[in-house]
This record gives structure tokens, C-alpha cells and sequence, in this order.
């Protein structure tokens, strides 16, 4: 098994969760620039067959959701796909890009992506998603590969799905604790993250006992042989199980891991309007709207002419939520088209 970086990690391993026109390269980068806290961060997902396939328009704005800096380093590439080829193809682009790590969504529920055989429709094909995973290795060469997935489709399968990914030895499993059909309209089952740490041990545990039965039944198996076959045991089931799903901040994120043994947690929309999250620190109301000013600037400057700059405007509420008699700062800012006007508004509003 390839760990790569995440063998570079005290646990628990903190993750920031890839979100579609959220975690772009701005928000990132701004991201980043304001964390102390060693973390994972991950790009928005992107479609490994439009990478192949799309014209070269389609491509480079493609190409722009794989965009990032260095100080967002250990930067994971996602890619979603229901095609081993075409994830294997995305896989070298990661390399060729300069990733760390190679992410698969297997939970996406989105129907666009579903009916490509992607996302969380793998889940019902647990040979193709062994074959998609066993694709990324190929093409991501040295680059560990891991997958993001949920605990089922329709129903909680949890039992049966993480063994058939457990048995592809990816460097780390993310596991949301919803299915696909409950998407986000109930609380995440974090107790399931337990028994999915259960499971992968139980899983080397037995390969040990396995081992251990052949070696007695096979004395003329060499002890160099032995050893080797032990490991590839181990390997298959030490594959890191990270935590996803309702986690509030760092703490709550650090006492989930501790209830449930799980080597990370996975951040999500605790992350909105709170580019501090990984910094262990709250913000003045000032500093959080001159870091608005600067975000608005970074997504202009990176992704104007590429991406709408409505996509923006869905930061300001969640930079102001916990900014008292900002009212009428909101609807002012949801009025403007350019960085320009949001600094001008933020600077009144001050004086």
C-alpha cells in the first residue's frame, strides 16, 4: 500500500472537504494562508472524462478547478468517473499537475453524475468501483489513492460495500455517514464511522489469522515468502478511515475521532465564512471582513470570466453570520458585481 503523505500525519488527521463553487482555489488559497494546523485539503471535484473528452474550451475550464498553490500543499486532485480508463487517464494528469494524492467521489449525489455510473452510483456496482480504483493506482503511479464515499446507496450497507473497497487497498477511505437516499436530511451516524474502523480491523485481523493457517499447512513456504505474504495481508486492510459529516469545528472534530477511534475527520460546512477554522483562533468582526475583501479579490483575480460571480456572493451571509447589526451590509453586498464595489461598500460601512 501506498500511504505517501498522509504517513506523514499525526492522527487525527484533519481533512477539508471538497465542495462544488465552494472550496475553489481562492477560498483555499485564502484558506490556507490563514491556517497554523497541518490539514488535507482537496480540490473541487472534476470530471475525469470531460478531461479527456471535452473540447479545448470545455478543458481549460476544467482545468481551472484543478488549479492551486503551493501553500495549500498536501493538495488532493478528486475526480469523479464511471469509466476505469478515463480515471486512469485523470490520474496521470495528477502526477503530470503535480498532486499529492488522487481522490475518487463514490458519493456525489447528484443525477447528472449518476447517470454517467459515477459518484455515488458506484455503490451499486462494487466491481466497477474496484476497477475504477484499481485504474487510479495505474495512472497516479507513486501518488497514494484514496475515495470518498458514503455508508450505502438506498439503505446502510456498510458491512458488505467498505470490505469490497477495503479489498483495493487505497491509501484512505472517507466515509460520510449518511447514504446517498438520507443526503444531508438526517444527523450523521457517527457511530457507524466506529464500526467501519471495526471492520478494517477485523478485516486484518483475520488476514493475519489467514497467514497464519497457510504457514502451517505450507512448511516448505519460505520464510522470505512468508513475510512478504504477511505484509500484502496487513497492507490491504490498514487502509486509513477518515470521518465525515456534521462536525462543528476543531474540537468537535478532535472528540469524534477520540469517541470513535477513526485515524481523521473530514471538515465540511464548518468551514464556511470561517477561513480561520484551521488557525485554532476566532477573528475580530474586522479582520473576517477584510479577509472578505481579500477573497473577493483572490476569486476575481483567479476565476473572473470563468466563474459567475454569483458564486461569490453565497460567501457573504456566511462571513457575516456571526456579525452583529449587519443587515443592511448583506443586502448591500448581494447587490454588487466586482470586487471593487464589495470594498468600497465594507470600507463605508466601517467609517
Amino acid at each position: 500500500m501506498n500511504l505517501g503523505f498522509w504517513s506523514h500525519f499525526t492522527k487525527p488527521i484533519l481533512c477539508l472537504a471538497p465542495m462544488a463553487d465552494v472550496t475553489d482555489v481562492a477560498f483555499r488559497h485564502i484558506i490556507s494562508k490563514y491556517s497554523n494546523i497541518p490539514h488535507i485539503t482537496y480540490t473541487e471535484f472534476v470530471s475525469a472524462d470531460g478531461l479527456v473528452r471535452a473540447p479545448e474550451e470545455g478543458r481549460k475550464k476544467l482545468l481551472k478547478d484543478l488549479e492551486y498553490s503551493e501553500i495549500e500543499r498536501p493538495i488532493v486532485a478528486q475526480f469523479f468517473s464511471g469509466k476505469p480508463e478515463m480515471m486512469e487517464a485523470a490520474a496521470r494528469l495528477a502526477v503530470e499537475l503535480g498532486f499529492d494524492g488522487v481522490d475518487i467521489n463514490m458519493g456525489c449525489p447528484d443525477k447528472s453524475i449518476e447517470k454517467q455510473g459515477a459518484g455515488a452510483a458506484l455503490m451499486k456496482t462494487p466491481n466497477l468501483a474496484r476497477e475504477i480504483i484499481t485504474a487510479a493506482k495505474i495512472g497516479a503511479g507513486n501518488l497514494p489513492v484514496s475515495v470518498k464515499t458514503r455508508l450505502g446507496y438506498n439503505k446502510d450497507e456498510l458491512e458488505t460495500w467498505l470490505p469490497e473497497l477495503l479489498a483495493e487497498s487505497p491509501a484512505a477511505i472517507t466515509l460520510h455517514a449518511r447514504t446517498r437516499k438520507e443526503m444531508s436530511k438526517v444527523p450523521a451516524r457517527w457511530g457507524r464511522i466506529k464500526d467501519a474502523v471495526l471492520i478494517r480491523d477485523q478485516l486484518k485481523q483475520r488476514s493475519l489469522q489467514s497467514t497464519d493457517i497457510f504457514l502451517l499447512e505450507n512448511s516448505s513456504y519460505s520464510a522470505q515468502s512468508a513475510s512478504q505474504a504477511s505484509s500484502d495481508y496487513i497492507a490491504s486492510a490498514s487502509t486509513l478511515i477518515i470521518g465525515n459529516g456534521d462536525v462543528r469545528d476543531l474540537q468537535h472534530a478532535y472528540e469524534l475521532a477520540e469517541e470513535t477511534g477513526c485515524d481523521g475527520v473530514m471538515l465540511g460546512r464548518a468551514i464556511f465564512g470561517n477561513p480561520f477554522l484551521f488557525s485554532g483562533r476566532t477573528p475580530s468582526p474586522e479582520e473576517k471582513l477584510k479577509v472578505l475583501i481579500e477573497h473577493t479579490k483572490l476569486f476575481e483575480e483567479k476565476l473572473g470570466g470563468v466563474k459567475s460571480f454569483a458564486i461569490m456572493k453565497k460567501h457573504f451571509k456566511a462571513y457575516l453570520s456571526s456579525i452583529p447589526n449587519t443587515h443592511d451590509l448583506r443586502l448591500a453586498l448581494m447587490e454588487t458585481e466586482s470586487a471593487r464595489e464589495v470594498e468600497e461598500i465594507i470600507n463605508k460601512f466601517y467609517n
